[in-house]
């Protein structure tokens, strides 16, 4: 069995998280701030700590090493979805530069960690590039995706780019639509997520043309995202090991599909944590290494 940071669906070894108390941190700082980060209502704190202690949960119980972020005043709520600040390979860490002007702290706190905890940093992607973890995805262990939005410009690829094409790595990019515009979150992970080796969730209506006919020319099955729960996140759901998924309460056709499709699927709930800021499972986590 050999351990990959370049995998979307292996066996989760190590992972980092954000526990909600030390994002959300109080009711006053929630009161503060969700309107200014284009949150869908106002999370509860009580409900988001109930909630979050469930997915923390899964979370510990499927994997090996467990890593927490600790509180930090630099950064806001997002700092809960600690996927967008890094992206993992296997020669080290990416440290991005934020397309989001709220959360541009973040890279850099979670950078501190790392060296904090021994984890290596392979570069960093800086002004003018932008470049957020969820408009990236691993296809294979030699090929990475990553969406070009209005979290993730030319100049963040490019960087990208000359960090991992010298290792080998291929950067295939997928150039998503406009959508509802710069306020919206929409990344690459929004319509995609990789659960086994040829299996992927997509919401197809938003996926580029060229980009959904490479996966299937690579291999993958889909299993479609319905129109009814694309707003829900029934495209988010992020592998605890092959065809082991976790996803957020409320897409039972989606859920079902993973099921038909030979998964087994873990829902919770996450109106508080997930859905009011747009983040589930793989926003809400930044694996690190993996199990093949």
């Amino acid at each position: 069995m050999s351990k990959t940071c370049h995998s979307e669906y292996g066996t989760i070894e190590s992972i980092v998280i954000k526990p909600v108390g030390d994002a959300f941190i109080s009711e006053n700082l929630i009161a503060d701030q969700w309107e200014k980060l284009n949150y869908l209502g106002q999370p509860d704190l009580t409900e988001a700590l109930q909630e979050y202690e469930t997915f923390q949960n899964h979370i510990k119980n499927n994997s090996t090493q467990l890593f927490t972020l600790p509180q930090n005043n630099s950064v806001g709520m997002d700092s809960m979805y600690c996927r967008d600040a890094a992206i993992a390979t296997d020669f080290g860490m990416i440290i991005c530069n934020m397309g989001k002007d709220a959360r541009t702290q973040e890279p850099q706190a979670e950078k501190h960690f790392f060296l904090a905890n021994d984890i290596p940093i392979l570069g960093e992607i800086t002004a003018p590039g932008i470049l957020e973890g969820g408009d990236v995805t691993w296809i294979d262990q030699e090929t990475l995706a990553v969406g070009h939005t209005y979290r993730t410009n030319e100049e963040g690829i490019r960087q990208l780019k000359a960090l991992l094409e010298p290792k080998g790595i291929e950067v295939i990019v997928a150039r998503l639509p406009h959508y509802k515009g710069k306020s919206d979150v929409f990344h690459l992970m929004s319509i995609l997520s990789p659960v086994d080796k040829d299996l992927a969730v997509v919401y197809s209506p938003l996926m580029p043309i060229d980009f959904r006919n490479l996966l299937l020319d690579r291999g993958y099955r889909l299993v479609e995202v319905p129109d009814e729960e694309f707003d829900s996140m029934g495209c988010n759901v992020l592998a605890l090991s092959p065809s082991k998924c976790l996803m957020v309460e409320g897409n039972p056709i989606t859920q079902q599909r993973l099921k038909d499709a030979g998964c087994e699927v873990i829902a919770y709930k996450g109106e508080e944590i997930s859905v009011k800021g747009g983040g589930g499972p793989t926003c809400l986590t930044r694996p690190i290494w993996r199990k093949l």
